[in-house]
């Protein structure tokens, strides 16, 4: 058994399928927290860092990896990049602003002084005449009607309020070359420092924005994954594109919902997801999941609903956000969004399933999706009680996870940075073991002595002919469990 874990407790049959996110924040910012979050059903956990200070979030992650070790469960840590968010400046009080009226503003200006109001990015040369300006999550409308010496000038399309530090989306305005700005440089060089597995990389555009940040990660010797965040005007112009180009793929759909008509969101999140399953991408569903329950004991019917759906259709995980950072009922959070998954995945009268033409082809296929594909028809004749993929880089855990399978799906990987990263993934318990070519052989073993596998269950697995070896996996076997 591999020191880093404890023996496993919970029969096969009782895995949830679909993993769940948590954010750390001043609601859990304890050792004490962040194994009660884990041990009430968080696979991941998010660093939020467009707040908090490096020494901060260095001591979550001494936490989090302390937890992990005595809880014998892999976790994966997140760094959530803030990227060009653009706030309004400081100013005091409320500023009322009614439909037709024309609003100044401009970059760090003094608004008692001269009535412009602040905004903490130059957007002078960025935004373009009949472009629109949504303020304070959309609460505000505005459409940008000139720009003078750097001032735009805007017309008001609603009647509403302006408070100082709140957000403006701009869904028309191109910021490519911007999205990973001098603050986010910094955190990344902070991060790899850390053990991270995981960047998101918040207001992607382009698949451009994904290449440069995976230059920066490169040249900062991090071997991290990009999750892209979509959450623009734009990156739903490039969606197809942007999941090819990244490791995992959050639907943010917050800053989505102000960027593009509320109406669409569900729509993109399941074009998203079955994008994620096509290439065998991690998929995250975020943003007011049990919203809720940030001042209520329990959530409402439609965020249960919400929940349940983002499972039904086959999300790799739901995540929390200012419900574990912020809310009243952190732990119960978690405890509720566990509920609602297993309760769905044991009760689902329907399953994830995705038309023929979102695979590749058989004729295109590479030997290692071939080989997954055979996997889990074969575990499905057999009737199979689980799959083990023996996995250095997590590529064969993560094809025959897409195939979105009711079989669990094992993991044997030397790697601890790899069995983290796969510990977000659907269906997927990833066990850190050694390179060798009995290591499937021996994890199911150690699995049926710790009553997690049981006398008799068959075992599908696939191996390659040389352990350790990326992209070499060759070789499926069965087994019966003695």
């Amino acid at each position: 058994m591999n020191n880093d874990q404890s023996l496993a407790t919970v029969s096969i049959d009782k895995f949830k399928k679909t993993k769940i996110i948590a954010t750390v924040g001043p609601a859990t910012n304890s050792y004490e927290s962040i194994v009660e979050l884990i041990k009430a059903g968080a696979n991941g956990l998010r660093l939020n860092f467009s707040h908090g200070d490096h020494e901060e979030h260095g001591q979550r992650i001494k936490w989090i990896r302390k937890a992990s070790k005595e809880l014998g469960k892999p976790v994966a840590i997140i760094q959530d990049l803030q990227g060009p968010k653009i706030r309004l400046g400081d100013f005091e009080g409320i500023i009322n602003v009614a439909e037709g009226q024309e609003i100044r503003l401009g970059y760090k200006a003094d608004y008692e002084k001269t009535g412009i109001i602040p905004v903490q990015y130059d957007l002078g040369d960025k935004v373009k005449r009949g472009e629109c300006i949504y303020i304070y999550d959309g609460k505000v409308r505005t459409t940008v009607t000139s720009i003078r010496d750097s001032i735009i000038h805007a017309r008001v399309e609603n009647d509403g309020i302006l408070i100082k530090r709140k957000g403006l989306n701009l869904p028309d305005t191109d910021f490519s070359g911007d999205v990973i700005t001098n603050k986010d440089k910094k955190d990344l060089a902070f991060g790899s420092t850390q053990d991270i597995d995981y960047v998101a990389q918040s207001f992607v555009q382009t698949p451009d924005d994904i290449r440069s940040m995976r230059k920066i990660l490169k040249n900062l010797g991090m071997d991290a994954k990009i999750i892209a965040k979509f959450e623009t005007r734009s990156a739903t112009k490039h969606i197809e594109d942007i999941v090819r180009e990244a490791d995992a793929i959050m639907i943010a759909r917050g800053d989505l919902a102000v960027e593009t008509p509320p109406e669409s969101v569900p729509i993109i999140q399941r074009k998203l997801i079955g994008l994620g399953v096509k290439y065998a991408k991690p998929t995250i569903v975020a943003t007011q999941m049990l919203f809720s329950m940030t001042e209520m004991p329990e959530p409402t019917r439609a965020e249960v609903s919400d929940v349940a759906t983002a499972v039904l259709v086959g999300a790799d995980c739901v995540m929390l956000s200012d419900e574990t950072a912020n809310g009243s009922y952190p732990i119960k959070s978690v405890e509720v969004m566990k509920r609602v998954i297993v309760y769905t995945e044991q009760n689902a009268p329907l399953k994830p399933v995705f038309f023929d033409e979102s695979r590749t082809p058989a004729q295109h296929m590479s030997r290692q999706e071939a080989i997954s594909d055979a996997v889990i028809r074969l575990a499905k004749t057999l009737r199979a009680d689980a799959a083990v993929a023996e996995t250095k880089s997590g590529s064969t855990a993560l094809q025959i996870a897409s195939r979105r399978s009711n079989i669990p799906v094992i993991a044997a990987t030397s790697e601890k940075r790899v069995a983290q990263q796969l510990s977000i993934v659907y269906s997927c318990k990833s066990f850190v073991r050694p390179d060798d070519k009995f290591a499937a052989t021996k994890l199911t073993d150690w699995l049926r002595s710790n009553k997690v596998l049981d006398k008799g269950d068959i075992i599908v697995s696939c191996s390659g002919k040389y352990p350790g070896v990326v992209g070499t996996t060759d070789t499926i076997k069965v087994r019966v469990l003695e």
